[in-house]
């Protein structure tokens, strides 16, 4: 490409709306263009960088066993009430009717889709593994598009899937893909790091988020600094912390008028903050009641919470009135004279307290001297992890400190399992005969966004220092003096030579 002839239209002044360093770069260097909010245009720069990331992607797809395919953005409602998901993926959910008023999907995914094919197709077990991928646009309607490309309403998404007989089989290919990225973003020269992730919308089980580090990244990641262990903080793992052993006391409760926070209450009562006992009282969109303990000073992680409620997609603040049906009392809350029957989750290191301090479910009153495992005594408490993670907690697996870092999740590794199989139908006749459902993993990554995770990573004063790898062009060719007839042959001669060595 001669430089006279590239469409590259630069700005001097950065659009008041790019707030982060990515998509200020881009809009400055010719590379995106906005159509309307989180949508945009690819001018040449930024579609060879595009092009670039995809054919790092496609040939490590390839190499693990993946098949290219090309299926519909736009999706028939029917697959999605087969796998339940039409009426629960919400609101970012692109929904429209054909002039038959029937209704259709702008895909954001493409797991019904993919079974759909494959059950039609797949009869045997001698056809597995099978793995199949595509790279092309995906929809979701966010609510707030920001950041350029990290959070847009159409973006491109390499999706691949795979199908297995059997849970060990499926491990391999998830093991397969793992892999595969990171050889992905070695390749590209990024620093990264694969952290234990929540499933989210997708369902299924093991997941990993592939995550590019970067201050801007909307990801906070927790990692070890002993072992290889790391995870989002909405999936860290976090064992119960031991309380010293004391004699347990006699239950009291006490007048604490106004402390309807756990500071007023610390300082009211001149009781160390990991003496105290948090509660968070939530309503899941089914409009059932969760009532959490936490110890004091830690905070509650309600990715694990949600996933204690079978079925519920969504928490918000619960109302007074549901609160005090179930027997607690707003900002003086325990689970103690709380009605049976009630969901009430326990963090772990909180039934490890010993002569603690929690709500009377009384208006104005504590109880001191809460000893949870003597204390709480309903039969429908549920012990389990559901704390946030924070800097300095210890790693589950070597007991070491944990840090924290934010990174941008640039790709991410899912199991299945049987989720879509079952409900869809889609089932192979194993070495017996016997029709048994397949077991799927699903293995995205964003490509856009992957290209701003690399300039967040890479930049200075100057602006954008790419990766090899993915710059737009790898060498530039400059006739010291172009009015000299030696100097402009011997450029064009380099410049041939350097076409003639491909990309």
């Amino acid at each position: 490409m001669r430089a006279s002839n590239l469409y590259a239209p630069t700005l001097r002044n950065t659009p008041a709306e790019a707030e982060i360093i990515s998509h200020q770069l881009m809009y400055r260097a010719g590379m995106i263009r906005k159509v309307a909010g989180g949508m945009y245009t690819f001018l040449p720069l930024g579609w060879r960088v595009i092009r670039k990331i995809e054919q790092i992607i496609r040939e490590e797809m390839d190499a693990a066993g993946g098949q290219e395919v090309c299926m519909p953005i736009l999706q028939p409602s029917e697959l999605w009430e087969e796998s339940g998901r039409w009426a629960a993926y919400g609101d970012e959910m692109m929904r429209i009717k054909d002039r038959h008023h029937r209704d259709f999907c702008l895909g954001p995914t493409h797991e019904e889709m993919i079974t759909d094919l494959v059950r039609d197709e797949v009869r045997s077990y001698k056809q597995l593994p099978l793995m199949l991928y595509q790279i092309q646009d995906k929809f979701r309607d966010e609510r707030r598009p920001r950041f350029g490309l990290m959070r847009s309403r159409e973006f491109i998404m390499k999706d691949l899937y795979s199908f297995d007989k059997d849970v060990d089989s499926m491990n391999v290919s998830y093991q397969k893909m793992y892999d595969a990225y990171t050889n992905i973003y070695n390749r590209m020269g990024l620093e990264f790091r694969p952290v234990e992730a929540d499933n989210g919308a997708i369902g299924g089980g093991h997941s990993h988020e592939f995550t590019v580090l970067a201050d801007a990244g909307e990801s906070n990641i927790a990692y070890c600094t002993k072992c290889d262990y790391a995870a989002s903080d909405e999936k860290a793992e976090l064992a119960p912390i031991e309380a010293a052993a004391e004699e347990a006391l006699p239950l009291e409760k006490v007048a604490t008028p106004g402390t309807n926070t756990i500071d007023s209450l610390v300082s009211f009562l001149n009781v160390p903050i990991e003496k105290t006992i948090k509660a968070v009282a939530y309503q899941t969109d089914t409009d059932q009641l969760v009532l959490v303990f936490v110890r004091g000073d830690h905070d509650v992680n309600e990715v694990k919470v949600i996933n204690q409620v079978p079925g519920a997609l969504d928490l918000h603040m619960a109302e007074e009135e549901a609160i005090k049906a179930a027997g607690g009392y707003p900002g003086f809350m325990s689970p103690i004279g709380v009605k049976e029957g009630t969901l009430i989750l326990v963090d772990p290191t909180v039934m490890n307290m010993a002569n603690a301090v929690a709500g009377a479910n009384e208006a104005d009153h504590h109880y001191k001297n809460v000893n949870p495992k003597r204390d709480f005594t309903q039969e429908s408490i549920v012990v389990t992890d559901l704390r946030m993670v924070k800097e300095g907690d210890p790693c589950p697996h070597c007991g070491a400190k944990m840090t924290m870092t934010r990174g941008i999740e640039a790709g991410q590794v899912f199991t299945l399992g049987t989720k879509y199989s079952q409900s869809m139908g889609a089932v192979f006749l194993d070495e017996h005969g016997k029709e048994q459902p397949l077991y799927m993993g699903c293995y995205g990554i964003g490509v856009g966004r992957t290209m701003a995770a690399a300039i967040e990573q890479n930049n200075d004063e100057q602006g954008i220092v790419w990766p090899r790898a993915i710059a737009p062009y790898e060498v530039v060719v400059v006739a010291v003096n172009a009015k000299k007839d030696d100097q402009l042959a011997y450029a064009e001669e380099v410049y041939g030579e350097c076409q003639q060595a491909g990309p």
